[in-house]
């Protein structure tokens, strides 16, 4: 059994994560093995997020007077819950994506999401949403596409011109 001292040690251990987390999506983890849930959490990992097996009393312990006390309401039967503290959109493509390659039928709960309290519905939704360097990626191409065009029609003026003056060069030069 858990000592009283561990239990506090786990509680300030959640604190700290969720002190820096933007994102928080409450999953089910039964049917994932071990290795299962260490791959997820090194694919995480790398998407600047975390995943984490938790104590359901000791998390709502945790979680209590912060942005993410919503999460209460998922933490029933066995959960753990995958953070974000980069890409709010990272974690939830992370976990679907992990869960539809391994074929497992987990079910994600919910989350919360810059305070707000998110369905499972939401947190597929935002799966699907890109992440933020698509996001600067297509606006960057957006922004130099017009640019594109002017130049591309001021070189087409411009050529136009070189080609009309030559053929009146040719013209003289004939005569």
């Amino acid at each position: 059994m858990a000592t009283k001292a561990f239990k506090t040690e786990k509680v300030e251990e959640i604190k700290e994560v969720i002190a820096k987390a933007k994102v928080a999506i409450v999953s089910d983890y039964r049917g994932l093995s071990v290795a299962d849930i260490t791959n997820l959490r090194r694919r995480l990992q790398k998407e600047d997020g975390d995943y984490t097996v938790v104590k359901n009393t000791l998390a709502k312990l945790a979680i209590k007077d912060t942005k993410f006390e919503g999460l209460e309401e998922f933490l029933k039967g066995p959960s753990a819950i995958a953070f974000g503290f980069g890409d709010e959109v990272a974690p939830a493509k992370v976990i679907l994506k992990y869960l539809k390659e391994a074929k497992k039928t987990n079910e994600v709960k919910g989350g919360v999401l810059d305070g707000k309290v998110i369905t499972a519905k939401e947190v597929r939704a935002i799966s699907d949403l890109p992440t933020k360097p698509e996001l600067i990626a297509k606006i960057m191409g957006s922004l130099s596409s017009p640019a594109q065009g002017l130049t591309n029609t001021l070189n087409g003026v411009a050529r136009a011109l070189v080609i009309a003056m030559e053929e009146v060069r040719k013209q003289k030069a004939a005569k």
